[in-house]
């Protein structure tokens, strides 16, 4: 049996990591996939393409009775109201929103919140906005 080093000298190490860095780094900088055989093949003319989402979602384990765009849109809504501000009627939803730099189309959706009522979760707020929370949490 032999015993010796089995690493190389710098300059071939920094040759060997140059050889494989597109195919560590993926796509960008080392011009990985630039050799043909690495490209995808197209679809034939009567196939779909292909997707990362088949199903048409891009989110696996979406809730029943939402969509993943649903709880997507949810979950922005409740970035914008911190917990501070429920329970809240609209002035005060509208005005945490306005506090934690909301996008114009959210806070003119809270705008249109009914007056008088309080809501003590975002969930609420979203039905109060007329869309669909899941039907079972759990």
């Amino acid at each position: 049996m032999e015993r010796g080093s089995s690493k190389h000298g710098p300059r071939l190490d920094e040759q060997m990591s140059q050889e494989v860095a597109g195919l560590v780094q993926g796509p960008g900088t080392g011009g990985s996939r630039a050799e043909e055989f690495r490209e995808p093949e197209p679809a034939g003319e009567d196939q779909p393409g292909a997707t990362t989402a088949p199903a048409g979602e891009l989110r696996t384990g979406a809730p029943k009775g939402m969509s993943s765009t649903d709880v997507e849109a949810r979950s922005r809504l409740g970035r914008f109201i911190t917990m501070s501000a429920l329970p809240g009627d609209r002035a005060a939803l509208v005005a945490n929103a306005r506090d934690n730099e909301a996008p114009d189309d959210l806070v003119a959706e809270l705008e249109r919140l009914p007056d008088g009522t309080r809501y003590r979760t975002v969930s609420e707020v979203w039905a109060a906005l007329g869309h669909k929370n899941e039907t079972t949490r759990w």
